[in-house]
């Protein structure tokens, strides 16, 4: 017997239908109407399109859960509305910084709304490229490793930068690095962690992968250099039939961006788009910040496959791990 779990919009779906049958058996457009009301705020009424917008992601939920959420969101929905009433009352409506936030959220809302259609078009990855993917990637399947990880981040620029460079080399252990930044007076930052390689930035995945435990890697990062350690590693391989569903997320999501990249490309090359007074055009692209400390590399697969397009707010300075501030208004994830 198959046992279908109920999702967000069976539930939103099924609490409509019972609103409804709690209307009555009329079919006039004023009593459909009515039994859209969920609730009524002086002169304002809170619908159950608004409370299914606002319940909470349910994992497999039980019927108390549902309507204890339903119930929470709807009393969150009149609190909402009270102190809106109260905010038009006081004409904050008006104000011009409301308005510009106002304004923000609905260009936000626009941006991210056609960035999905666009990125709607994007097809499944077909078995043949997610098995050349997996072939191509023996770090991440077939000879994946977990790996314990030390590390010591030195903050350091400049010639002495360059000095800890030269002197990286001939060290065989994490204890002659902090021995090393002490004398030097340099700042240190010790972690510890464990990490599968799929959790990795794909770069360093890669790179990992050939080292033997307990020897030393240093990479670049933004506050200077970390020297990572291998403390141990254990071989546990994904097959490709375990391994395809995460490949052909992340295949689909790089698709996904590449067609929304296209499209802003294709708008601005259509475009008059003129700068005015001190504004000028956009700068050279920097390369891409790091995604992790410890490698100063992209961001790993594991992210990238779960990554989903949010749109910064319009106008804002780009988080630090956005990437094409012009594309990041309305992209931002997705990134490889």
């Amino acid at each position: 017997m198959h046992f279908v779990r109920p999702t967000r919009l069976a539930l939103a779906t099924a609490l409509a239908l019972a609103l409804t049958a709690c209307g009555g058996g009329g079919s006039s457009g004023d009593e459909k109407k009515a039994t859209q009301v969920a609730a009524k705020v002086n002169s304002d009424e809170i619908t159950v399109h608004q409370i299914n917008a606002a319940m909470p992601r349910m994992n497999n939920p039980t019927e108390a859960q549902v309507k204890s959420a339903t119930s929470q969101a709807l009393e969150r929905l009149i609190d909402q509305q009270l102190l809106i009433q109260k905010a038009v009352e006081g004409k904050l409506d008006r104000d011009p910084k409301v308005m510009t936030a106002i304004e923000n959220a609905r260009r936000e809302i626009l941006a991210r709304s056609y960035v999905e259609q666009v990125m709607a078009a994007a097809a499944a990855a077909d078995p043949a490229r997610i098995k050349e993917f997996y072939d191509q990637h023996p770090e991440l399947f077939s000879q994946r490793r977990i790996y314990r990880l030390q590390e010591v981040s030195v903050q350091v620029s400049g010639p002495a930068l360059e000095k800890l460079k030269q002197a990286l080399p001939p060290m065989n252990t994490l204890q002659e690095v902090l021995d090393y930044a002490k004398a030097n007076s340099l700042k240190v930052a010790t972690t510890a962690s464990v990490r599968a390689a799929e959790q990795l930035p794909m770069e360093f995945a890669k790179r990992i992968a050939s080292t033997k435990d307990g020897e030393l890697i240093a990479v670049p990062n933004p506050a200077g250099v970390a020297v990572i350690n291998i403390a141990a590693s254990q071989s546990q391989p994904l097959d490709e039939e375990k391994a395809k569903p995460f490949i052909e997320q992340f295949l689909q999501n790089k698709v996904r961006l590449e067609l929304a990249q296209k499209e802003v490309k294709t708008l601005r090359a259509a475009a008059k788009i003129e700068y005015v007074g001190n504004f000028s055009g956009p700068a050279a692209p920097e390369a891409p910040p790091a995604a992790d400390a410890a490698t100063g590399a992209a961001p790993s697969m594991e992210q990238q496959s779960a990554q989903q397009p949010v749109p910064a707010a319009a106008g804002a300075a780009p988080a630090g791990s956005d990437q094409q501030d012009a594309l990041d208004k309305g992209l931002n994830g997705l990134k490889k």
